[in-house]
């Protein structure tokens, strides 16, 4: 999908299209935005839906911004000033000062990533889930897929997307989905990009290997560092070469996918191996002076995780949480139980025993919980998901237990 998170902001305020604007920051609050419009045209009514007639100028804007909120994505017209996701907002506001902020909307994201998703079955349904705004599609036995190349089943899928979101995306087409998920990115946005097995040399090669899906800005470092930085200077590399100085089974894949050799199948259906939810502050929080907010977050990613995993009908064993502390050094721990849950009160209260194995003297910008070893509890746990006694639920969503 197009810009994801931005499209579906600006298909609530459309008076924003063709305009730098920056998803991130935090999560989007209608009543509170309601609040400040009534304030500041008091005459005017306002609601869901005048939210279109809200003047362009009351928009916050990045300049000036403070904090450690991250760029969810951005908008074409941001993107041309060097703001892209992940980037944090204060290093955006230095390329795009005039880019306008907005918070997510995660429930209309997930809803729009449902019925683009539902709409893509419709025509293909050999579809593997990439997350929230990507997917794999194999047409190979779709009735005409194979027209053009692909090219016409493409365009029918763009235009069965945009009736039902109001979104474009851009597609790659190509013998498999290492070189497809490269095409998907070469005519954005809105785009088709058809990458046959002899457009390799002219249409692959010529790119970073940090284009290569797998390749990561170590791995890419480790490349520049041994002179080479296209695919195309990758595959000149032997095999055995590339086995000496980046191992058995990576050196051996780096130089498969540099020929454009994919084998993995599209995979329709997938187990997750677990679900976490986490979050960065806005400022380092102690473990006691911070008592109270600390205690809030946490409560709220443990209810996070339990509601992903009741939604998606699993239940775990294993507990665990993550903290980054102000000098960005990372620590893990979990906790495996005898019973399956998807209770929040029960992953808060195992969370919790892990918190107290870590040091928390130290200052900390990131908190995470996570619970792994999931099944399916009515096929594979048989009962076995935990039930929690109410009255310990509130004590333990009450207390905090640093």
């Amino acid at each position: 999908m197009d810009a994801f998170f931005a499209s579906v902001e600006l298909l609530r305020y459309p008076q924003l299209k063709g305009l730098p604007v920056v998803i991130g920051g935090g999560r989007r609050r209608a009543d509170d935005l309601l609040a400040q419009l009534r304030q500041t045209y008091p005459e005017r009514d306002w609601s869901e839906t005048t939210l279109d007639r809200i003047p362009v100028d009351f928009f916050p804007r990045l300049a000036g911004y403070t904090g450690r909120g991250v760029a969810t994505t951005a908008t074409y017209a941001a993107r041309q000033f060097g703001v892209g996701s992940a980037m944090g907002l204060m290093k955006a506001a230095k390329l795009c000062p005039q880019a306008i902020l907005l918070p997510v909307d995660f429930d209309e994201v997930r809803r729009i990533s449902r019925l683009f998703k539902s709409t893509i079955t419709e025509i293909a349904p050999v579809m593997e889930d990439r997350g929230i705004d990507e997917v794999y599609i194999d047409f190979t036995e779709v009735p005409g897929g194979q027209r053009e190349n692909g090219r016409a089943l493409a365009r029918l899928i763009q235009r069965g997307i945009f009736q039902a979101t109001g979104i474009t995306c851009s597609i790659g087409v190509a013998p498999n989905k290492l070189i497809a998920k490269m095409a998907s990115e070469f005519n954005k946005p809105n785009g088709i990009s058809i990458v046959m097995p002899e457009d390799l040399q002219t249409l692959i090669w010529p790119l970073p290997c940090r284009k290569i899906n797998g390749v990561g800005p170590k791995a890419d470092a480790r490349l520049q560092s041994h002179g080479i930085h296209t695919i195309g200077e990758l595959a000149e590399r032997e095999r055995g070469w590339l086995i000496e100085h980046f191992g058995k089974s990576y050196g051996a894949w780096l130089h498969e996918v540099s020929w454009g050799r994919d084998e993995r199948p599209v995979v329709t259906e997938s187990e997750p191996v677990s679900m976490s939810r986490e979050t960065t502050f806005e400022r380092d929080l102690h473990a006691v002076r911070d008592r109270d907010e600390l205690g809030a977050i946490f409560t709220r990613l443990c209810e996070q995780v339990a509601a992903d995993l009741q939604r998606k009908g699993y239940a775990g064993k294993t507990i665990g949480i993550k903290l980054r502390y102000d000098n960005f050094q990372s620590v893990t721990r979990d906790i495996t139980i005898d019973s399956f849950t998807a209770d929040a009160a029960t992953i808060r209260r195992q969370a919790g025993l892990c918190l107290k194995r870590v040091d928390l003297s130290r200052r900390i910008r990131l908190l995470g919980v996570r619970v792994g070893k999931l099944v399916k509890p009515g096929a594979a746990a048989e009962g076995q998901a935990s039930e929690a006694d109410p009255d310990a639920e509130q004590q333990t969503l009450n207390a905090w237990l640093f």
